[in-house]
């Protein structure tokens, strides 16, 4: 057998291998840090986002920072309310239309016009005594209803508007807002016009609500606008009852 030549360079000391790297890297003197705790959940950043709004100004500013819901990146612009800051009414429609999603502004097409007359026509007006917004918005896509995720990431703004709001009375129009104000598989026709109460985490007393239809559908079925009008009648009643001041009407 043959001789095999070993590099001496290649052959180094049991110690020299064994040394630890302490110049590398500081010893550890202390106990190690809590892991850095990221937040993926949109839902809780959105309570976390709603829970430092002080003003309605703040939220309209917070929500269209916000990037937690998907329906944002194909809306124009973020729709949060409109009406008085201080009125004792609170309507909450479903979301935001093409006409909505270009203005800025809910409920200002041909539903929002309908809408408008009713109001006024029973002493209710954006300009006196009513705020209006929505259970999400940013337009769904094709006007389609909004999913439970989606309503669910525009929850906690929407608790914190009505806690910053403090409304007396509260109107929910259509199927969606009004099912997903009042946690209810009910539809629109069997509870709309009844006097309920909206219990919702976060405020500290229920409020009186009555839902209602939403003018959209009576533009596509005008035939239902007398039971619409009687809910309005039914709505002003309550006012009343509540001494909620109206500008005539009726």
């Amino acid at each position: 057998m043959g001789v095999l030549d070993v590099d001496e360079a290649a052959v180094q000391p049991a110690d020299r291998l064994s040394a630890p790297a302490a110049h590398l890297a500081p010893a550890r003197t202390g106990p190690r840090p809590p892991p850095r705790r990221l937040i993926n959940n949109p839902v809780e950043l959105a309570r976390m986002a709603a829970q430092k709004v002080g003003t309605l100004d703040e939220l309209r500013t917070v929500l269209q920072a916000f990037d937690g819901c998907p329906l944002k990146i194909g809306a124009k612009n973020t729709v949060v309310y409109d009406g008085r800051a201080d009125a004792p009414i609170l309507l909450i429609g479903e979301g935001p239309g093409a006409d909505e999603d270009a203005q800025g502004l809910p409920f200002v097409g041909r539903a929002g016009k309908l809408l408008d007359k009713m109001l006024e026509a029973a002493g209710f007006s954006r300009k006196a005594n009513v705020l209006i917004t929505n259970i999400v918005y940013w337009r769904p896509p094709g006007n389609r209803d909004p999913t439970p995720d989606e309503v669910a990431v525009c929850a906690p703004f929407l608790t914190r508007l009505i806690q910053l709001k403090a409304p007396k009375l509260i109107a929910t129009l259509g199927k969606s807002a009004t099912q997903a104000m009042l946690g209810t598989d009910d539809g629109i026709m069997r509870l709309r016009g009844r006097k309920l109460q909206l219990v919702r985490e976060g405020l500290p007393a229920p409020i009186p609500c009555l839902p209602m239809l939403h003018p959209a559908y009576l533009l596509r079925r005008p035939g239902d606008k007398a039971k619409a009008w009687s809910d309005m009648l039914a709505f002003a009643q309550l006012a009343d009852e509540m001494g909620i001041k109206r500008e005539g009407g009726l």
